[in-house]
């Protein structure tokens, strides 16, 4: 069983916030989300109702047709009114779109309807989250997402907006110049990667507005955060530092890394100052004193020393002094001071990080004082291989998703069953449940099974969930709506392959090739067949908002499959012309149009959207103009020359047709060039030529638009009428 349920164990109390205040922002969030039938909910919030530190919510009903419901904190009682309206009332919300077709009166509980969870913790977001889904977002958005956190029973989210602007005031009171800090700091879209040391002055200057701004809105989601009785995750000092601290303090041990991933040093090669050297002390403690000042606190910091980057020793006793040293940074201005630390790096470099060198890391910080995120224990848990961490307390996380990538994908069965392996695991240090994405946005279905076993004391029926996942997100008892998501749950949404990474290698998305990937980890036949269940129904349907997104995004996923095909016929008759010309013919003004325009349907797949959103914070045209190349960047080349190429790939109306489109009329007029002339295909030559296509779309300052401008339905039935008898030939000869 869970070995430390008790908040107490890590010196962490339950929300700040007073029960009324609590109960207050459950009131609005209802009134946001309900309408007038949020007065049909009596609530309140009484800490006493747990005893064990244990979020649990109650809820019953009235004669007159009202629920009252009572939770431990604001966030176990959003959750609790969540599952009611889920399982009683049949309605849904989403990121995509809600259903909340609220039955009148509210159904009859009989008796007392008690919600409640094994795990302390329920934590949500991941570093990257910050750059690849919410860089651009605004105060409505935010208070949008916190609503959804509390309905979804987080309440423990990252909170790093902001910190920019704290991180200016220490090194310009250390003696750095402005200039300097401009050459430190990314653009807005990389920060995530300059916050953890990989990246420096890419995509920027970072402008003064957007501290002032950032700050103003990291004080409106620390504020919502508490209110509902969460706990914000801070920022804290790692260690990175200006290459010009080396210049203001000769003496001090700083190390100059290597280069990360394929950029050079021109925008990486980290400066690291040794967390024993006396100056870390200094620097770390006036950073978090800022945050202190600034934010308040809640005691939990985040701070990862290594991501991705080599530690100059491997020694056992140095690991352990690190790590030691980085919290005496912490407790020196918060006694109370635990830190969360990801751990990505004990999966990214098993070769390092090896049993002794994780258990010095982690065991240089007092047992109860280090809660360590199993951030790919989706696919690659790394607790059973630590011994549960050699004793501290770890979150059983969820990745899921790389770069925001769209793209149907999951491992349902893993999901199921991997929380509950963990909670039972020998001496389990388990305290907690995490979804932990680099991107949002995307496979809505995914993420609520994953925090509904938060709230379970068992693992689920998944074809019955299904089922019932479908009636409740459409409001509809349509006999296809379910059979669709069976199909789907058995196929695109169960990859079982061990350590799987869910990066979209589709070759719609990335740079052509005559080598590109091609395997799925389902049969495509499964959602071919979910396809024209959904179809089969779309004219009844189309009307409701979550329906019209699962239809686009079912048919996006078809013509992936679709493009995949086709791909491989390019592939394997490139030394026929006719029938090269023919398949050229189907994908580049055929397939790829159609999927532009299928996507130009709904706003959750515009490219229009991301750049409004981006422009919509700048202050005069230049920061516009910044932002939306920092937006444009990040989704296609990431970085000057393509050095991350493509992998935070989207599939948007606007970048299908004006960026994958023009690599693949390039690609195939490039073959076709090379049989009439009867000269081989030179891969080097074409990226040569292609990647100046890719940075012409960076720099095309095209205006996209930012709301669907075609019928989803129209566009839907043109497509499936168009490709249906070839996916069905295909579909018999397998």
């Amino acid at each position: 069983m869970n070995a430390m349920p008790e908040a107490k164990i890590l010196g962490i109390t339950l929300g700040g916030a007073s029960d009324k205040t609590q109960a207050q922002a459950v009131i609005h969030l209802l009134r946001r989300l309900l309408g007038d039938r949020s007065r049909d909910f009596i609530v309140s919030v009484n800490r006493t109702l747990s005893d064990d530190g244990l979020d649990v919510c109650e809820l019953r009903s009235t004669k007159n047709n009202q629920v009252v419901a009572i939770g431990s904190t604001g966030v176990a009682l959003a959750a609790g009114i969540h599952n009611y309206l889920k399982y009683y009332c049949h309605c849904h919300v989403s990121w995509s779109g809600d259903q909340l077709d609220v039955p009148r009166p509210l159904p009859q509980l009989a008796g007392v309807l008690r919600i409640s969870t094994q795990h302390r913790f329920r934590y949500y977001q991941n570093v990257c989250t910050q750059s690849y889904s919410t860089v651009w977002w605004d105060w409505p958005r935010w208070q949008r997402e916190i609503d959804w956190m509390a309905l979804n029973g987080i309440n423990l989210p990252l909170a790093f907006n902001g910190q920019e602007a704290l991180w200016q005031q220490v090194y310009m009171s250390l003696g750095l110049s402005k200039k300097e800090l401009e050459e430190f700091f990314t653009g807005p879209a990389f920060l995530a990667w300059n916050r953890m040391g990989n990246l420096f002055e890419w995509a920027g200057p970072l402008p003064q507005s957007w501290h002032i701004k950032q700050l103003s809105l990291q004080s409106k989601i620390l504020d919502r955060m508490r209110a509902f009785g969460m706990i914000p995750v801070l920022p804290a000092f790692a260690g990175i530092v200006p290459h010009g601290l080396a210049h203001l303090f000769p003496q001090a041990n700083v190390t100059k890394l290597g280069p990360w991933s394929h950029f050079n040093c021109s925008y990486s090669c980290a400066s690291v100052l040794d967390p024993r050297d006396p100056l870390f002390q200094r620097i770390g403690s006036l950073f978090l004193s800022q945050v202190v000042k600034e934010f308040g606190t809640d005691h939990i910091y985040n701070t990862d020393t290594f991501n991705e980057m080599i530690p100059s020793s491997s020694d056992p006793t140095y690991l352990a002094s690190v790590s030691h040293a980085i919290f005496t940074t912490m407790t020196s201005v918060d006694a109370k001071a635990v830190w969360l630390m990801q751990g990505w790096m004990f999966v990214n470099n098993p070769e390092f990080w090896k049993p002794p060198q994780v258990q010095a890391l982690v065991r240089g910080v007092p047992l109860g004082r280090m809660i360590v995120l199993d951030l790919f224990a989706d696919s690659v848990p790394m607790f059973p291989h630590t011994q549960s961490f050699y004793g501290q307390p770890f979150i059983w996380c969820m990745l899921h998703n790389f770069g925001g990538n769209t793209g149907l994908f999951g491992a349902v069965e893993r999901i199921n069953s991997g929380p509950f392996e963990a909670l039972h695991f020998p001496n389990s240090t388990l305290v907690g449940l995490g979804v932990a994405p680099e991107g949002i946005g995307q496979n809505p279905v995914v993420y609520e099974l994953m925090t509904e076993m938060a709230w379970r004391q068992e693992p689920v029926n998944l074809s019955e969930w299904a089922s019932l996942y479908a009636a409740r997100r459409y409001g509809s008892q349509e006999a296809s709506l379910p059979a669709a998501w069976q199909l789907l749950f058995r196929s695109v949404y169960n990859c079982t392959i061990p350590g799987y990474k869910s990066h979209n290698h589709s070759p719609l998305v990335r740079r052509p090739s005559l080598k590109m990937h091609t395997d799925v980890w389902y049969d495509p036949a499964d959602v071919y067949k979910a396809w024209m269940l959904l179809f089969s129904v779309a004219s009844s349907m189309v009307s409701v908002e979550t329906f019209r997104y699962d239809l686009v995004d079912v048919t996006r996923q078809v013509i992936e499959l679709l493009t995949t095909e086709y791909y491989k016929e390019i592939r394997d008759t490139f030394q026929k012309l006719p029938d090269l010309l023919q398949a050229r013919g189907v994908l580049v003004y055929g397939l790829l149009p159609d999927l532009d325009k299928l996507l130009s349907s709904n706003v959750h797949f515009l490219l229009g959207a991301w750049l409004e959103q981006a422009r919509s914070l700048a202050v005069d045209k230049q920061e516009a103009q910044l932002y939306e190349v920092n937006a444009r960047n990040q989704i296609t080349l990431w970085g000057p020359d393509g050095n991350i190429l493509d992998y935070a790939n989207k599939q948007w109306a606007g970048l299908v047709q004006d960026y994958y489109l023009q690599r693949w009329d390039l690609f195939m007029s490039t073959l076709v060039g090379c049989l009439e002339r009867g000269q081989p295909f030179s891969q080097d030559a074409f990226n040569q030529a292609v990647l100046q296509v890719e940075k012409d779309f960076v720099y095309n300052h095209i205006k996209y638009p930012a709301q669907p401008s075609v019928d989803t339905y129209t566009v839907a039935r043109l497509i499936f009428l168009r490709y249906y008898p070839d996916i069905r030939k295909r579909m018999m000869r397998e």
